[in-house]
């Protein structure tokens, strides 16, 4: 059971996919785009968690910039030429995505979640998303039992206050974290530093570095994929949520 569902928030509306194995109440997880967006991959990605036992939220976070077919690459990102291409656009769109835009909005798809599924909920990201299932983790601890990131995007920023690693002390949740190996945006030192904070805040965490997974490694519609790293993520990710979510 999936349907396209309209959220209305404080910035206008937002489309979201919604996922279940049926209509019973279950566990909810959120799940956080990466910077390329909503799409069939991460619909059926979607679609794979929710038939674990859950009721899957998968928001369009960029709803102000336009709707999820406006925003559709348009380019073959199989081809590593067009998907850096793509990245030209993608990227300013991720960095205009401030916490001050996206607080608000994930307290909106928990509240929305909350209408289908039980509490606590998982949250789930990829690439820039993993930075927000921690934001999310942070903005509602109650609330948030279960954050999964893989290969995740500036989870540590330093300088910045509002780093993803110093809101960890603010949460509870269970952490798992798949890492691309040799990933620019998330680099041997920055994990280390995540790993030094997870421990710091004396949370439950798993956290490894995928050998020879490029950055995207989940996305079977780029030329960043990779088999090897995507099945893992999937494997590690079942077993942890039902550890997290239903006990």
């Amino acid at each position: 059971m999936n349907e396209m569902l309209t959220i209305t928030t404080d910035a206008g509306q937002a489309q979201a996919y919604l996922t279940r194995p049926d209509d019973r109440r279950r566990p909810g997880v959120l799940m956080f785009m990466d910077a390329i967006g909503v799409r069939d991959r991460t619909k059926q990605m979607a679609d794979r968690i929710a038939s674990w036992g859950y009721v899957v939220l998968l928001p369009h976070v960029f709803y102000r910039e336009g709707t999820v077919e406006d925003l559709a690459p348009g380019l073959d990102l199989t081809d590593p030429d067009q998907r850096a291409e793509f990245g030209k656009i993608s990227g300013p769109r991720v960095a205009r995505y401030t916490p001050e835009l996206s607080n608000p909005d994930t307290a909106v798809w928990l509240d929305e979640l909350a209408r289908h599924a039980s509490t606590p909920v998982g949250a789930v990201g990829f690439c820039m998303g993993a930075r927000l299932a921690i934001r999310a983790a942070a903005l509602r601890p109650e609330d948030v039992a279960a954050v999964a990131g893989f290969h995740g995007a500036k989870l540590v920023e330093e300088g910045a206050e509002d780093s993803p690693h110093l809101l960890l002390p603010r949460t509870r949740a269970a952490y798992l974290f798949g890492h691309a190996d040799q990933d620019a945006l998330n680099d041997a030192e920055a994990i280390a530093e995540l790993e030094q904070s997870l421990e710091a805040a004396g949370l439950s965490a798993t956290s490894a570095i995928y050998p020879n997974a490029p950055h995207g490694f989940t996305m079977s519609d780029t030329s960043s994929y990779q088999e090897a790293g995507a099945e893992r993520a999937f494997a590690e990710l079942e077993p942890f949520l039902a550890r997290a979510l239903q006990g």
